[in-house]
């Protein structure tokens, strides 16, 4: 399967773009920094050097599937919708690949029934990068509108950090919680879940979301 990773040299995208690999896949990381890139992934890996907000439906309709794994400063946050929507249009209007979306967890819901985002709104210092999972909760608002796409969201869990893979364990909505009462999950395990998903579609128009067995 011919994957594109956008910010395939980031946390989730090198782990997604190295699953891919282990997979038999070929993955192609969509990258503005072509050094930076080659640095994390090798030389040897499959570029394409472009601004994700200028990608043309001749850009993706090598693709079966394009995951969307950008990430931006909190200055340049909206973006993220931006880019959302201009995926969306291309396809649309052009046909192509299926869209899979990189969210973070703000848009979870807690035990208590609130979003995660507003619980991140009580952490002292989080005027500084709260703008991310803002703006990533505003592209799972408006892919929910979205009926005549085929679009995949997928959030990981509270605490996300670089690591080995291990067993994923899915839910749909709601913050997920492991026998340790922590929210953890994986770089690695984050892309088995996602590469389990693009080869076997199971959350078709919605968003789901992961965490490691034994957090």
């Amino acid at each position: 399967m011919k994957i594109g990773i956008i910010g395939g040299s980031g946390k989730a995208g090198r782990a997604l773009f190295s699953e891919a690999v282990k997979r038999g896949d070929v993955p192609t990381a969509i990258v503005r920094d072509l050094d930076t890139a080659e640095g994390v992934l090798g030389e040897f890996g499959n570029y394409l050097n472009k601004d994700a907000l200028k990608l043309t439906a001749s850009d993706l309709a090598s693709f079966d599937v394009v995951i969307d794994a950008m990430g931006t400063a909190p200055d340049d946050a909206a973006r993220q919708v931006t880019l959302t929507k201009h995926l969306v249009e291309l396809v649309r209007a052009h046909g192509g690949p299926r869209l899979v979306f990189v969210l973070g967890a703000g848009s979870l819901t807690t035990p208590d029934g609130r979003l995660y985002l507003d619980e991140l709104y009580e952490i002292p210092g989080t005027a500084s990068w709260i703008a991310i999972p803002e703006q990533q909760t505003r592209q799972l608002t408006y892919l929910r509108s979205v009926d005549d796409v085929d679009w995949t969201a997928v959030s990981p869990s509270a605490e996300f950090r670089p690591g080995s893979a291990g067993t994923p364990v899915l839910g749909k909505d709601d913050l997920l919680y492991g026998p340790n009462g922590t929210s953890k999950v994986t770089s690695g395990t984050f892309a088995v879940a996602v590469l389990d998903e693009i080869h076997n579609p199971a959350h078709v128009r919605t968003r789901f979301t992961v965490r490691d067995e034994n957090c």
